[in-house]
């Protein structure tokens, strides 16, 4: 796709060409807070996709057979499931609230014709559960002080390797990642790797911890790398190597110079996810206006799409957009101080094997596909 900041081929040489495929959703604009879809989970196939939202519920959709009619058709993803996965509690030893978010799906690798995935709502603890164990769960990490007034820093994200059961890594609040193997110890309070890059000391200021916040982990497919995504950019680090990431992806780097207005609407605590596509060729996160971007990690090149149903045609293709940081606009792109920050692209996720891409607008999923002449 020729424009601004467009370019690479993330899989199969499409040269992110997307296109329009379809969306779920209600057209709102007073969009209930339990509605807003707060995780979205392809299985391992691809052939279902889970949503998670803020008022606990789980919907699952289903891929299509694909129209013989019609070769070069896609299958449609339509809903196969919606069920409650969790109900908003109140510990009272504890006099804590917990909500029904749903902060993370994870498919469980199918065995036979069922389909198990798991749901979650922490963060200070990871538990992990034996499916047959069903009334208790195994504590492997817990970074709570007996004084709360203590505590320093909260766990933002966690994910096993994918090819060794016994290695898992978790990010924190501080921008720092910690690899454990649970052979050294049950309760892996002492870390294998630590992964930290240096900050500079001359670009500190009063918003560099907030921003350095690790809102996402994600293992490579090949389990060679792991990506990171803070506020401001996406990192890609090298298990062998944890002075410092490998790449480092600048998502909207001229938010940089609003920091103060994002800290007072509190938008700077927002947790964008990402991830990698089916050959870790490519890495997708979300952004500000309704825009995703993309960055191929072999020729450098990165785009920048949008999510809305302005765009919505069938097989429409997505255009390129481009911010304007200052000096004269030209006509395709917009200005900085133009962004909708209530609109935002928090949750994505890419197709295992096809370019199939889900990206959580709200409280609309947008599918896309690569586009095919």
């Amino acid at each position: 796709m020729a424009g601004a900041g467009g370019g690479g081929c993330p899989a199969g040489g499409n040269d992110f060409q997307w296109c329009f495929s379809q969306v779920k959703g209600a057209i709102d604009e007073d969009v209930a807070e339990a509605d807003i879809i707060s995780t979205v989970e392809f299985n391992y196939s691809g052939d279902l996709l889970a949503t998670g939202d803020k008022g606990g519920r789980v919907v699952i959709f289903q891929r299509e057979q694909e129209n013989k009619s019609r070769p070069h058709s896609r299958g449609e993803y339509n809903v196969y499931s919606t069920f409650q996965s969790h109900e908003p509690e109140f510990d009272y030893l504890k006099s804590l609230e917990i909500e029904e978010k749903i902060n993370k799906i994870r498919w469980l690798p199918q065995q036979n014709a069922a389909h198990f995935l798991l749901s979650t709502n922490d963060d200070l603890r990871i538990n992990l559960w034996h499916l047959e164990i069903t009334d208790r769960s195994f504590n492997i990490v817990d970074i709570k002080p007996a004084n709360m007034e203590e505590l320093t820093e909260v766990i933002t994200a966690a994910e096993f390797h994918p090819h060794q059961c016994n290695v898992f890594v978790y990010s924190s609040s501080k921008g720092t990642i910690r690899l454990c193997d649970m052979r050294s110890s049950a309760l892996c309070d002492r870390h294998s790797k630590f992964f930290e890059e240096p900050e500079d000391p001359s670009s500190r200021s009063f918003f560099s911890e907030i921003i350095s916040s690790i809102s996402d982990v994600k293992f490579s497919h090949s389990g060679r790398y792991m990506m990171t995504r803070d506020y401001l950019s996406v990192k890609v680090w090298d298990l062998n190597m944890e002075s410092r990431p490998v790449e480092t992806h600048q998502v909207h780097e001229y938010l940089r110079s609003k920091l103060c207005s994002l800290y007072e609407n509190d938008c700077i605590f927002d947790k964008f996810e990402c991830c990698w596509n089916g050959s870790d060729s490519a890495i997708m996160t979300g952004s500000y206006n309704n825009f995703f971007r993309m960055f191929d990690r072999d020729t450098r090149r990165d785009v920048t799409l949008e999510a809305s149903r302005e765009s919505s045609k069938p097989r429409a293709s997505l255009k390129p957009r481009k911010v304007c940081t200052g000096g004269k606009r030209r006509k395709d792109e917009i200005s900085v101080d133009s962004l909708d920050f209530n609109k935002k692209i928090l949750h994505t996720a890419w197709h295992p094997v096809d370019n199939v891409i889900a990206v959580a607008a709200t409280n609309n999923l947008y599918i896309f596909q690569d586009k095919i002449n």
